[in-house]
């Protein structure tokens, strides 16, 4: 009983354990949004129905409120609405309560993000729903303030306004909740007829993202801005296939200044979750889990195009950022940080946005030697008013948000200064200010691991050992793979779960679940070349077939369809701040297909391409990343064999020469004489007459399984390697100003 208590007052998040404060039934859950809510006077209920039988018995309408535990908007509206005691009555009184972490539950958040889109024509959190007892919406709204404010309605009137209808116009409730719900239930899978979509769609993608893309501040449209990587991923697929050098230059004008932007956290590293503002200064704070290892996977990509090592020091410093805040100790990767923590660890209870990562002058002058001080203040722009120009709620007053404003042989250059000097100067002001931070209130730590989001990890840490040979990394991929075999598989099912926390695996893994842990599966065995995650991959294909694709109509549904309290069984193909499990599953099934020979893995993924080839030739701009398995679909892979010894040095020389280069359509298998080649001829039978040519270290480089004369040297690999290139790239000029094209 202890633990419990502790464990709610450590997650509510501002400690409420009064005595005369009572914890509600979230005290029970182990989600920390939950817990978050746990001394809420709101008489709050988890999903279940529990809550939807007394919904029904008191004949009352159901208010949903969805968020997740490092949303600053839901912190907002917890303090100002459910820790109100005269609205949490009201509320007690005319509703039934419940309370959903979108991050466990991605499948409940999915459908009413989708009530709430058709209803307000946005979205965002916290996401407040008014619905029946069979869990139909009919009102539908995100933050609200307690009471009227600047014209719009408070939460305290709007109950009001709901218990009025419900109580006398409760025909126009139902009806409207039923047209809400046959909308939800269209937009649940493609209308459209299947149809193949062509390679002229990249070209219909790049146009839109062109129209969108600031060539100013990179990124696409204004404020507010977010990573959008799988744009990233489109952009330099789409420049490897045509040569089009402005697409190329989109994605790394937007990886460079969101680099040398606010969004990026200079000392620490690290990504923040979106900026405020056009020129990615003002980030919104928080910082996710899922963002950092997709930005490690674009970072590591603009540095295989380009060999400009910043892009590789980026990604490193991600990466740095993980392992010192994100990382289980046994090896999973925590969820997110707060975009708020307290102002001074006297006052827990005064909280700020950015508090941890804001510096006024004073301080820095105060922390630094002087000629440390002006250098660092001069590179990330630190002026003595603050440097938060728009400043519209008034928060940032003073304070600064470091960003690359100079580089430092600008300041060797003014102020007539060696550059090697400035440098180290500016490296042991980094270090001095970093370790001053450390010293702050943190920000909450949203400390629960999900399946699908380590799965994304996994794969930046596999391709990071890749990219830049590292040993480490590849070690902290494969702790990450062992941890989820072990801690999130259901005992009596075999089954995947989604949530790890606190000793409790718990909620059935969805489709993202199982597509991006298998795609970390894949890029750990490429990276290794251990047979056991192949096999452990290809077995888990197998399950998810069996759970969620589609025998009748092609693709993949959200979720397994076995949970009786969801309204409805969701396919989604958009790919938003994550790619969609239905482009990472196709794209899985392809390489599978190439890797183990199951010819049928890409009949299925073809089909279920065709079956979102209407909305990938109406909006392909909002599917990237399924467009990135359309144009892995429309090529000729290359399959790179290796035989021989792993660790030996000729072998591991061309496995960093093949990793150096940007082939995003290739395949890396190991016919190494042992269990990995013994497994792969069951399905591939040629492999098993691929040994080592003359007793030598030996590569084979094969298209639809025919394969080229081995060869055993780098620079024929090297050779052979450019010579494929250029044989499958269109005959476009690479200078062209038009894009090539």
């Amino acid at each position: 009983m202890r633990m419990l208590k502790d464990d709610i007052e450590r997650e509510s998040h501002y400690h409420r354990s009064s005595p005369e404060r009572k914890v509600n039934r979230l005290g029970r859950e182990k989600s920390p949004y939950l817990l978050q809510h746990a001394f809420n006077p709101v008489d709050w209920y988890p999903w279940g129905e529990e809550a939807f039988e007394k919904a029904r018995k008191e004949d009352k309408p159901i208010f949903l409120s969805i968020g997740y535990s490092t949303c600053y908007w839901c912190h907002v509206m917890e303090r100002e609405v459910f820790e109100n005691q005269s609205i949490a009555d009201l509320m007690n009184l005319l509703v039934v309560s419940i309370k959903v972490d979108r991050e466990e539950r991605p499948d409940i958040d999915q459908i009413y993000m989708t009530a709430l889109q058709a209803m307000t024509g946005s979205g965002g959190w916290p996401m407040s729903i008014f619905m029946t007892a069979d869990r139909k919406p009919f009102f539908a709204g995100t933050y609200f303030p307690p009471t009227n404010h600047s014209g719009n309605a408070g939460f305290q009137e709007i109950l009001q306004n709901i218990h009025h209808v419900w109580t006398n116009e409760r025909t126009k409730v139902i009806e409207s909740s039923e047209r809400i719900r046959q909308f939800i239930a269209s937009s649940a899978s493609p209308a459209i007829k299947s149809k193949s979509a062509t390679e002229h769609v990249f070209r219909l993608a790049f146009d839109e993202f062109s129209k969108s893309f600031d060539s100013t501040y990179g990124g696409f449209g204004t404020a507010p801005k977010f990573p959008r990587t799988s744009a990233l991923s489109f952009l330099f697929r789409y420049y490897h296939r045509s040569g089009n050098i402005q697409a190329r230059d989109m994605a790394l004008t937007t990886l460079h200044k969101m680099a040398d932007g606010g969004i990026h956290d200079h000392l620490g590293g690290g990504f923040h979750r979106y900026s405020t503002d056009e020129r990615w200064h003002v980030p919104h704070f928080e910082k996710m889990l899922y963002d950092q290892a997709l930005l490690v996977t674009s970072y590591l990509e603009a540095f295989q195009i380009t060999h400009d090592r910043k892009y590789a020091h980026i990604a490193s410093r991600i990466l740095e950022y993980v392992q010192r805040v994100l990382t289980h100790p046994e090896g999973g990767f925590f969820s997110a940080e707060d975009a708020e923590s307290a102002v001074s660890p006297y006052y827990p209870e005064q909280k700020k946005e950015g508090a941890f990562y804001l510096w006024k002058k004073s301080e820095i002058d105060r922390l630094l030697p002087e000629e440390e001080a002006k250098i660092a203040e001069f590179i990330f722009g630190v002026e003595e008013g603050g440097n938060v120009e728009q400043d519209p709620r008034q928060e940032f007053i003073g304070e600064n948000i470091f960003f690359s404003a100079h580089a430092a042989e600008e300041y060797a250059g003014q102020f007539r200064a060696k550059s090697e000097d400035v440098a180290a100067s500016l490296e042991r002001a980094i270090e001095r200010l970093f370790d001053e931070r450390q010293l702050r209130p943190k920000p909450h730590l949203d400390d629960k691991i999900l399946l699908s989001w380590t799965g994304l990890m996994i794969s930046a840490f596999a391709q990071a050992s890749q990219v830049l040979n590292n040993e480490s990394y590849l070690e902290h991929a494969e702790r990450a793979a062992r941890f989820s075999m072990t801690k999130l598989i259901d005992p009596a099912t075999g089954t995947l779960l989604r949530r790890y926390r606190d000793g409790e695996a718990k909620v059935e893994a969805n489709l993202s679940d199982y597509a991006f842990f298998i795609q970390g599966l894949l890029d750990l065995y490429e990276s290794s070349f251990q047979i056991e995650w192949l096999q452990k991959a290809a077995a888990l294909m197998e399950d998810q077939i069996a759970l969620f694709y589609d025998q009748d109509h092609a693709g993949f549904f959200d979720t397994r369809g076995t949970d009786p309290t969801i309204l409805v069984r969701m396919k989604e193909p958009y790919d938003n701040a994550e790619p969609s499990g239905n482009s990472i599953s196709i794209l899985n099934l392809m390489r599978l297909s190439q890797m183990i020979g199951k010819s049928y893995y890409n009949e299925m993924a073809l089909k279920s391409l065709a079956l979102f080839g209407g909305q990938i030739e109406q909006i392909p701009q909002a599917l990237p990343h399924m467009l990135v398995a359309l144009d892995f679909s429309l090529s000729k892979p290359v399959q790179i064999i290796l035989a021989g010894s792993r660790k030996h040095p000729v072998i591991r020389e061309m496995v960093d020469e093949i990793h150096s280069r940007f082939l995003p359509k290739k395949i890396m298998l190991f016919a190494d004489a042992a269990e990995g080649q013994a497994y792969l001829s069951r399905t591939v039978p040629f492999i098993q007459n691929l040994t080592p040519a003359g007793g030598k270290q030996t590569v084979f480089i094969c298209e639809n399984y025919t394969c080229q004369l081995p060869v055993s040297n780098l620079e024929t690999m090297i050779d052979t390697l450019e010579n494929l290139q250029q044989k499958n790239k269109p005959n476009v000029h690479p200078l062209r100003d038009d894009g090539g094209l």
